[in-house]
């Protein structure tokens, strides 16, 4: 599992005023809460930049005040003027906690659909999942080798060892559909055995 080393410093003031002054010298600041105590903190904008903009799903090990905390990105705020990191809050991972988070899917394997002239449709790149620190991983891995024209692959197809998935069983994830030159196919094909039929 891919983690991020942040160097933070502890806040104390935690007013409006001191807020636009930490982000005036390019400092973020963010919280740390779901553990024994909550901790406010900042670190530089580019601290953050390896683990906000990427799709990975990444750990974030905070050192504060001389001590480190294993959590996990859960919310981000943006200015919505100039698009600068405004705020981010962190959950600390507490082993025996379960923790709700949001995994990207692996697909892996070529469609049997896709061979057969179809087109891939992803449908959703992550999912909502609960499980125990120790349990989570870098993505969750999806199999379309078997995947056919017209089939679907939903969230109840979906197993991970130790993990609940949250998002609701029967939605989609992958489908394979024709293409425009698959149906002119089929078309034709269509079209050429009917003279035959009639002379038949």
């Amino acid at each position: 599992m891919k983690s991020v080393k942040i160097e933070g410093k502890l806040r104390s003031d935690l007013g409006k005023k001191a807020t636009r002054q930490l982000r005036s010298e390019g400092e973020v600041p963010g919280v740390i809460y779901g553990g024994k105590e909550t901790i406010h903190f900042s670190a530089p904008t580019p601290a953050f930049k390896t683990l906000v903009y990427t799709p990975e799903f990444q750990l974030a090990e905070i050192t504060v005040g001389g001590k480190t905390y294993r959590s996990i990105l859960k919310d981000i705020q943006f200015d919505v003027v100039t698009d600068d990191l405004n705020h981010l809050d962190f959950l600390e991972l507490v082993e025996d906690k379960k923790v709700n988070a949001t995994l990207p899917i692996k697909f892996v394997g070529q469609s049997q659909g896709v061979k057969d002239g179809g087109r891939l449709e992803l449908k959703i790149k992550s999912l909502n999942v609960r499980t125990y620190p120790k349990f989570l991983m870098e993505h969750i891995t999806v199999d379309i080798t078997n995947l056919q024209l017209h089939g679907n692959i939903r969230v109840e197809d979906v197993k991970a060892d130790n993990i609940e998935i949250l998002n609701s069983p029967r939605i989609p994830i992958a489908s394979v559909v024709t293409t425009r030159a698959l149906r002119q196919e089929v078309t034709a094909a269509a079209a050429a055995a009917a003279p035959a039929k009639g002379a038949a």
